[in-house]
């Protein structure tokens, strides 16, 4: 289930997934049967029991989900480690002598990393949710017996409304050899317990950048392969290219508009051969050559089959997960989904509000939108790339016209002390107005700064307003302030330019 069994993992473990747990008797009727417990089934349950409601929970794999096991917590640790290595091979840069021969513990890395998400875990322990939070926990494989009923084990449970929160997987393409050569994708990355030499990554995405960098950092030799003609397609162009330059500045080698196209098995090792995307000419190769491990990192598929929808009523395509409405129902009235499962944006942080929304509509006849989230977001590459709103390109999409403020972190004190200048804050407001409808961050810490914008862009705030909040000097945050200045400044017109020149005049 996971990976190595060390005194950590079996804490975990014993967490998430206690071997000795004994499903509980059902009750005669729930008042809501969540089915996965990763992010948005966790919130659910507990959102909907601390409201008093009888709740089960049910859950095939760990509790907690992707995020805890082999998602957010795994990976933001070993990113924590990896900007740590490159700052001491970096030590010079800031005057700061690091004696020769330092190396990279990847094991020691790997171990802390496990420490931490055993910490981590009893919060979203079988026992808390039991224990704590009053919720049936069940463990095992659920699956819809008809349009409310839910069978797990020997267990029938039956409900007056459900949530279907069963989350993604890594999808993976159908690559000759591959599956017989062996890859890993997320779920299983973190389980390494020695540092390959070589890694190919396939996938220019967030976890396919994220890692890449991270290896390379490690000391691993790292290719990145994406189809496209770009990586983080869906980001602001500009902030992808900032990131891809880090990237190859850490010694990322990295093949765009570029296809894996077979993987063999020769001499005991795995031996890639790269042509150009799309080539359906078998004589077009880029390259061939032996690699270590592949890490797949070419997107997410709902978890969707196995479940037994059809006898639910629920409608699902396997590609884009279940149907939902705008306030998250499925075309079964009584049951609705949350997270990844059916959500095009795929963030722990989405997940945990859509399964509020879905609190309120299943509880108190509530109208909260899908559509009315605003959801940031954040790449935690180095530097880190975070986005809300609209991107300029969606924009011309809707017919907007907008006005885009740019400030440039070479151009603010704490990032050129830090020595962090690569990088902006650059923010879209409606053409004529402060209204702000969009904005991206390159930063160090872009996932933090982004927050104050998005604050604002809640709260109606304009960004001229953003002007006139006080920031702790000096910070990288002051950035946003600055640009607040840069649209105050554009409405000082030539008419009241002179008209402030003659009251200053007059007032000599």
């Amino acid at each position: 289930m996971i990976e190595p069994r060390d005194d950590l993992n079996l804490a975990l473990l014993a967490n998430v997934h206690p071997e000795d747990w004994t499903n509980p008797a059902p009750r005669d009727l729930y008042d809501l049967v969540v089915v996965g417990a990763g992010t948005a089934g966790l919130i659910s349950a507990s959102g909907a029991a601390g409201l008093g409601a009888r709740v089960a929970l049910v859950e095939s794999n760990l509790m907690g989900g992707d995020c805890l096991n082999v998602g957010c917590v795994p990976s933001k640790v070993l990113l924590r480690s990896a900007h740590v290595a490159a700052e001491v091979r970096d030590a010079a840069r800031f005057g700061v002598d690091v004696p020769p021969g330092t190396i990279v513990d990847f094991p020691a890395v790997m171990r802390r990393m496990r420490s931490i998400r055993a910490a981590i875990s009893p919060v979203d322990s079988a026992k808390r949710y039991s224990e704590e939070l009053g919720v049936d926990v069940f463990l095992g494989r659920g699956c819809f017996k008809s349009p409310r009923e839910l069978v797990v084990g020997d267990a029938t449970l039956r409900f007056k409304r459900a949530v279907v929160a069963t989350g993604a997987r890594a999808a993976v393409p159908p690559i000759p050899g591959l599956a017989e050569a062996g890859y890993r994708t997320n779920e299983n990355i973190f389980e390494l317990s020695e540092l390959p030499a070589r890694l190919l990554v396939v996938g220019g995405g967030p976890i396919g950048c994220e890692l890449a960098q991270a290896f390379r950092r490690f000391g691993s030799q790292v290719t990145l392969v994406e189809m496209e003609g770009r990586f983080l397609g869906r980001e602001d162009p500009d902030a992808a290219a900032v990131v891809r330059d880090a990237l190859e500045r850490d010694g990322v080698v990295i093949r765009l508009a570029t296809q894996l196209a077979s993987v063999e098995r020769s001499n005991g090792e795995r031996v890639v051969t790269l042509q150009p995307a799309g080539s359906g000419d078998a004589s077009a190769k880029l390259e061939t050559f032996p690699v270590d491990e592949i890490l797949v990192g070419a997107g997410r598929a709902p978890n969707v089959l196995g479940l037994g929808l059809d006898e639910a009523g629920i409608a699902f395509d396997p590609r884009t997960g279940v149907q939902v409405d705008e306030r998250l129902r499925t075309t079964n009235p009584r049951v609705y989904a949350a997270g990844d499962v059916c959500m095009e944006k795929k963030f722990t942080h989405a997940a945990d509000f859509a399964a509020r929304s879905v609190i309120q509509n299943a509880f108190f006849f509530g109208r909260k939108k899908l559509s009315s989230l605003s959801i940031p977001w954040c790449t935690y590459t180095s530097p880190e790339i975070a986005h809300v709103g609209l991107y300029e390109r969606d924009a011309n999409a809707q017919g907007l016209e907008i006005d885009t403020w740019v400030r440039e972190l070479a151009d603010v004190d704490r990032a050129r002390a830090d020595g962090d200048e690569t990088g902006f804050v650059k923010v879209h407001t409606k053409k004529g107005t402060d209204q702000i409808v969009g904005a991206t961050v390159v930063a160090r810490h872009a996932g933090d700064l982004i927050s104050e914008i998005h604050v604002a862009m809640s709260a109606g705030m304009g960004l001229g307003r953003l002007s006139g909040v006080i920031h702790p000097y000096p910070t990288q945050a002051e950035a946003i302030r600055q640009i607040g200045d840069q649209y105050n400044r554009t409405r000082l017109t030539p008419l009241a330019a002179r008209v402030l020149a003659w009251l200053i005049r007059a007032r000599r």
